[in-house]
């Protein structure tokens, strides 16, 4: 069974050509970055580590990974975004690889494969964001690591992630977000443990329009947040 949507992905086959322009649609994905990975190597070694990144669009965070060691599958179902993604790594000189399809439908055949799962800005633009964790934690190897990052349902998110950064300033182009789709840490959390994992961490991206960037923020989940869960050993 595949939760993927079609709306989701045409939407995203749309922002493939500009994915790598830091001025483009995705802007926003390329100043959170750099906090996300950092973020991951607070919780997983990436050197040497089996990296699955679900959702990867262009490569963005793939590539990150690969640069600080890891050997890194990017996985999305979107063609597009992958031809994007294949494309910059080729001209980066980076060896990743790069598959089509969703993360229930790659686990059948993955199970228990990864030391690392990651899926940033993912999992609000899924139909059945459970069984997309089910499926991510079945392919975890036992003491693995899964991240994911997403936006809080609250209405400071609605405000910041759609009223502000879609209508006002548009940083980011208008309906590129579902505000039913937006998850709770405590929905996250729940989703995680009914799939065997054990919730270790959860962390803010706050923004600061002063400075014109994100900064990692334990105590303001209320728009971007990243979550850590381990898979016992």
């Amino acid at each position: 069974m595949s939760t993927a949507s079609a709306s989701e992905i045409a939407k995203f086959n749309g922002f493939a050509r500009s994915y790598w322009d830091p001025e483009g649609p995705m802007r926003m994905l390329h100043l959170m970055n750099p906090l996300r990975i950092d973020f991951v190597e607070a919780h997983a070694l990436l050197q040497d580590a089996r990296v699955l990144d679900v959702g990867c669009g262009g490569g963005l965070a793939a590539e990150a990974m690969v640069r600080r060691g890891a050997q890194v599958t990017g996985l999305d179902a979107s063609m597009q975004m992958l031809q994007a993604a294949r494309l910059h790594a080729e001209e980066s000189g980076l060896q990743l690889q790069y598959e089509f399809g969703t993360a229930e439908e790659f686990a059948a055949s993955h199970s228990g494969a990864f030391d690392l799962i990651t899926a940033f800005e993912m999992i609000e633009h899924v139909t059945d964001p459970e069984a997309t964790v089910q499926a991510m934690s079945d392919m975890l190897a036992p003491g693995g690591v899964l991240i994911l990052s997403t936006l809080n349902r609250s209405p400071k998110a609605y405000l910041g992630a759609i009223v502000f950064a879609e209508y006002l300033a548009q940083w980011v182009p208008k309906g590129t977000h579902d505000y039913s789709r937006f998850r709770r840490p405590s929905e996250l959390a729940g989703y995680a443990r009914n799939a065997g994992l054990q919730p270790a961490k959860i962390e803010g991206l706050t923004w600061h329009p002063l400075y014109r960037q994100f900064q990692r923020d334990p105590n303001d989940l209320s728009i971007n947040y990243v979550f850590a869960a381990r898979k016992p050993a």
